[in-house]
């Protein structure tokens, strides 16, 4: 990466580890919420999916707008909406007494609204800026920034919370803010296209995406979905057993909670390397990290002891960081420019889809037993794992060109070099 690139790049990776501390950093912060605002746990749960789910469906909208008008025009005002969300749920929280629920939840559904305009459109404006030959690397090192922000998120929250426990919503603010303002004075966004196509050509060049390659979208949304759905259920049921079962205390609970993650983020940033490469194993990597994960769960289901459950969900998280740089890097690849944040946003979507329904998913299923649970997960993995070997093919995203030249990158390195002719 070229040096006056690292400042862009430092700027565009901050915003998906912002939009991370969203949801995880409440994590270990759960059980003293539930306290101090005498919730259930299921109310605890949608505190989760206020976020998520206006951040799913606004986000196919903040795509288009970044395609019509540009990236930064959308992150910027992203970010600072999301500040402001943070700053309605902490004041909700500290002054409004028995509204504070609701005025908590508002907050969340405004920041989620920012958040649809944030990690996914730093994806396709990286992508932007760096070609095909770097986008592998840089891409698993954006997706090692969203794992960062999963590791450090749980502990920050923990601490935080053995300080202030309703300090992370004024963090999220004080944070994010300033980003966006950064980031709309410093990055260098490429020159746009003049010309703004009506909605009815874009609509039709980008359903003409899906008409050449949705076989192989299908496959990837369905595991990004499943992913994340599975990540952030586990971590829901982990932040509930941590301090009920096993009587950890929230500090402790915050690096429990972050074993997972910086699993995914360290490996994360091996896939990103070795796909810029290799990008022709993508769909077998895919299926590794997936299968790795459903092994996960049915260590869980079969055994309670809790050094094996650590043990288990920090594996779990190195199947997430096989499939997660590996999915950001395909669909940052599968269309050109002018329809990469549609395609980004989409896959963003999908995403919040995922870690919206995870925890009220699993916090409802935990009182039908842990068994249940973790085999049904499983066997979702499972099948995710089936649909992606049958429908998945990279050189329909990449482009056979593309995955080829990976190819005889990798055959030309070590193939003999031939022996000079000898003069005669």
């Amino acid at each position: 990466m070229k040096p006056q690139m690292r400042l862009s790049f430092g700027l565009l990776a901050a915003v998906p580890f912002l939009m991370v501390l969203g949801n995880s950093m409440l994590f270990p912060i759960f059980p003293k919420l539930q306290s101090e605002l005498q919730l259930s746990g299921f109310q605890t749960s949608l505190i989760v999916t206020a976020f998520s789910v206006p951040a799913g469906i606004l986000i196919p909208i903040a795509g288009y707008l970044s395609d019509r008008y540009g990236r930064k025009p959308v992150m910027a005002p992203a970010l600072v909406l999301f500040g402001i969300g943070a700053l309605v749920a902490g004041i909700s929280v500290t002054f409004l007494g028995s509204f504070a629920y609701s005025g908590l939840i508002v907050g969340r559904i405004i920041q989620g609204a920012g958040a649809a305009g944030m990690a996914q459109l730093a994806m396709a404006l990286t992508a932007d800026i760096f070609k095909s030959g770097e986008r592998a690397k840089v891409m698993g090192q954006l997706e090692a920034a969203n794992g960062l922000g999963k590791v450090v998120s749980p502990i920050a929250g923990a601490i935080a919370g053995v300080v202030l426990w309703l300090l992370p919503f004024y963090l999220f603010a004080a944070l994010s803010i300033p980003e966006g303002i950064l980031l709309w004075l410093l990055v260098r966004e490429p020159k746009k296209s003049a010309e703004n196509r009506p909605f009815s050509q874009y609509y039709s060049d980008f359903k003409g995406v899906f008409q050449s390659k949705g076989r192989s979208i299908g496959a990837l949304l369905l595991s990004g979905t499943v992913v994340l759905f599975i990540l952030f259920g586990t971590l829901f049921y982990l932040a509930e057993v941590l301090e009920k079962r096993y009587g950890m205390s929230e500090l402790s609970s915050g690096f429990i909670l972050a074993l997972p993650v910086g699993a995914m983020a360290g490996t994360s940033l091996f896939v990103g390397n070795y796909l810029a490469k290799r990008a022709q194993y993508a769909k077998l990597v895919i299926i590794s990290g997936t299968v790795l994960m459903a092994a996960v769960m049915v260590i869980n289901a079969f055994f309670t002891d809790r050094w094996v459950l650590f043990g288990a969900i920090s594996l779990m998280g190195f199947g997430g960081g096989f499939v997660l740089p590996t999915l950001t890097l395909l669909f940052t690849s599968a269309t050109a420019k002018a329809e990469r944040g549609m395609i980004t946003s989409l896959y963003g979507g999908v995403r919040f889809i995922g870690v919206a329904l995870g925890p009220p998913t699993f916090g409802w299923l935990m009182h039908k037993g842990t068994t249940p649970l973790f085999l049904a997960a499983a066997g979702l993995l499972a099948g995710t794992a089936l649909a992606v070997s049958v429908f998945l093919d990279p050189r329909q995203i990449l482009g056979k060109r593309a995955t080829a030249q990976t190819r005889d990158r990798y055959v030309i390195a070590f193939a003999p070099r031939p022996r000079p002719r000898e003069s005669q």
